[in-house]
């Protein structure tokens, strides 16, 4: 796991939520009256750059708290984290069918402060890992989540012509991510959304995981009132 994260900059983990637990999520989701995708696709944020302190989407429920710490998950963040690290953004992404990508962001070149990745003396050093549930099924079928795979070891910028058109790219791929799975990428991969071609409507979270030290912004994601966490996960909300 350690050999293929270092060299794709990203991991797919399949049936990680049982059907059960998706419903679930995906009851409470609608539970919520969203307005719909085709303002904006992203829902229930909280904390990161000019973004709001909050508890965002935890707010929606006990299962959004539960999967903070995941014991599928929590073995990765601290292979990519070491021991102490916090929740430092949360935000979902809702899209309908003929939906339009999402520009591509991140990469090692140029460089961002918080959003390095590097390997020294057989350990990665990672700022920001990014864990994303997957509620419906995504990948080159649908579109969702799309990356260029190595680009967080990259050591040149961009190129325009690939950042001007990621769909037709073949540098750029779509992970197979079946509803149930989980994403995990480094904040360092030049990553970003596909467009739309899924029947059903695309549904994801991102719980966004940086170095203790390290905070994208001045604002927080907040604990939920009225859910208890234990006390692993309140430990994810305190600050840098």
């Amino acid at each position: 796991m350690e050999y293929i994260f270092d060299i794709q900059g990203y991991l797919v983990i399949p049936d990680v939520l049982t059907s059960d637990e998706r419903v679930e999520l995906n009851r409470l989701m609608d539970a919520q009256n969203l307005p719909g995708p085709e303002k904006r696709i992203r829902f229930g944020e909280a904390a990161g750059a000019a973004r709001e302190s909050g508890p965002g989407f935890l707010a929606y429920g006990k299962p959004f708290c539960d999967l903070l710490d995941h014991k599928r998950t929590m073995p990765i963040l601290r292979m990519m984290l070491g021991d102490c690290f916090r929740l430092d953004r949360i935000y979902g992404i809702y899209m309908d069918d003929g939906m339009k990508a999402g520009r591509l962001h991140g990469g090692n070149t140029p460089y961002s402060p918080g959003e390095y990745y590097h390997v020294r003396d057989g350990k990665i050093v990672n700022g920001f890992t990014v864990v994303s549930w997957n509620l419906t099924d995504a990948g080159p079928d649908y579109g969702g989540f799309c990356c260029i795979p190595g680009s967080h070891k990259g050591n040149f910028r961009l190129p325009k012509q690939i950042h001007e058109a990621q769909d037709k790219d073949p540098c750029v791929i779509i992970p197979k991510a079946p509803a149930g799975s989980v994403t995990l990428f480094t904040e360092a991969l030049t990553h970003g959304t596909a467009s739309w071609r899924g029947k059903h409507q695309r549904r994801t979270l991102l719980y966004k995981y940086c170095q203790s030290q390290v905070a994208y912004g001045n604002t927080r994601v907040k604990m939920p009132e009225g859910i208890e966490l234990s006390k692993r996960q309140k430990i994810f909300f305190r600050e840098p």
